[in-house]
């Protein structure tokens, strides 16, 4: 009996060690089994998690922005902007064509042409871009998606947002839906359309970084959105649109130490550049109110030394003579803490302020004088056209 127990055990131990290196080794062998027609997937996760078939090769839903792009792509196009040569105005000096003969006017000038981005908002033809995209050129092109190329009518700029509307003569063209801009998050999804570095019509995604983004020395009205969508040159003046594709934004600027993208872009809220674009096409000229003064903000530091009770509030720290806001008695040292009923904390919000409010139209502007606060009724008057700014890339 002790024998037979020896070898059983030995057979044992045996067989454990064999099983062992099969399934170190090989382990395919111990997992073959008959034709299969499916491939277990879970499908959801945890101990409750269950196991469901799913045939081999079937399609599974993906995620992503497919469907916006399509919608809105269409109606971005490229925009080649040139500017002639300047003409060589030493051609006919006798001196220079002693030293360069015939060779002074067959020197070679280049034309300076310019790629950008555009949208089309009108079925009439009508397109958003920025004015830092042609501003200057003699002959605007417009390129859509679909291989159509056109010269582009100059409607009308407006330097003060950056914004300029274009006219094509074409027929049955994509039109973008405009989206709420007003409706706008932090966080919220959104894709980057245009042309950047001339490479072709390209989508990038991401979120709504920030809003109202101001003071950024880029143009006079400020009230950007940011966004980490990779926007590069030549996307300016293209469409910011949400995830159905609906247009929120015109692109218009980055902030870049290289040149390239840094995940930080702005774009023209789409109900600031549809106001300018209807004022374009109905006056050629977007209408403002203007009551001529010279603001700056209300620092924590200039409360207390002028021993103000308010910490918030836009300081004047010059008026002009004879202007709407001298007439009505505004001084320098006043701050400014409402306008027509809606406060006002910073500088941008008293420009935007003033802007909406129609020449000849009376507002009470609510100001901090000292420990009094008084109500001024002002007459808006219209403001005076801008010097174009710089380019802000």
């Amino acid at each position: 009996m002790r024998r037979t127990w020896l070898i059983f055990s030995q057979a044992v131990t045996v067989a454990v060690a064999v099983l062992f290196v099969v399934a170190t080794l090989k382990p395919e062998w111990l997992n073959r089994r008959g034709p299969a027609t499916a491939a277990p997937a879970v499908a959801a996760l945890g101990s409750a998690a269950t196991v469901q078939p799913v045939a081999l090769g079937a399609p599974t839903a993906t995620s992503g922005y497919s469907a916006a792009a399509k919608r809105a792509t269409p109606a971005v196009v490229s925009i080649t902007a040139s500017k002639a040569p300047a003409r060589n105005t030493n051609a006919n000096d006798p001196w220079f064509q002693f030293f360069f003969g015939d060779r002074s006017r067959q020197m070679p000038q280049d034309t300076q042409i310019g790629l950008g981005s555009g949208v089309i908002v009108s079925d009439s033809g009508y397109l958003l871009t920025n004015n830092h995209v042609i501003e200057g050129a003699d002959d605007i092109e417009v390129m859509l998606t679909d291989g159509r190329q056109a010269k582009a009518h100059l409607v009308g700029t407006d330097p003060d947002t950056d914004l300029a509307v274009l006219k094509v003569a074409l027929e049955r063209l994509p039109v973008i839906s405009v989206g709420d801009s007003e409706q706008l998050q932090v966080g919220d999804v959104v894709l980057a359309i245009g042309n950047p570095f001339g490479v072709g019509q390209t989508v990038t995604s991401g979120i709504v970084s920030a809003l109202g983004r101001n003071q950024l020395g880029i143009n006079t009205f400020e009230n950007f959105i940011q966004t980490d969508a990779a926007i590069n040159p030549g996307n300016s003046g293209g469409a910011l649109v949400d995830a159905s594709g609906n247009l929120l934004g015109i692109n218009t600027a980055i902030y870049s130490r290289s040149g390239g993208s840094m995940g930080i872009g702005f774009a023209i809220p789409v109900s600031t550049a549809m106001q300018v674009m209807q004022g374009l096409i109905q006056d050629g000229h977007v209408v403002r109110g203007w009551i001529g003064v010279e603001p700056r903000d209300l620092t924590p530091e200039i409360a207390q030394t002028l021993k103000l009770p308010i910490k918030q509030g836009v300081l004047i720290t010059g008026v002009l003579h004879s202007g709407p806001a001298s007439a009505a008695g505004l001084r320098p040292g006043d701050v400014v803490v409402r306008i027509a009923g809606a406060p006002v904390n910073n500088t941008p919000q008293l420009l935007r302020a003033v802007a909406a409010l129609r020449p000849q139209a009376h507002a009470v502007v609510s100001v901090q004088r000292g420990d009094a606060v008084l109500d001024l009724d002002v007459t808006v008057t219209q403001r005076p056209k801008a010097r174009a700014p710089g380019n802000p890339r």
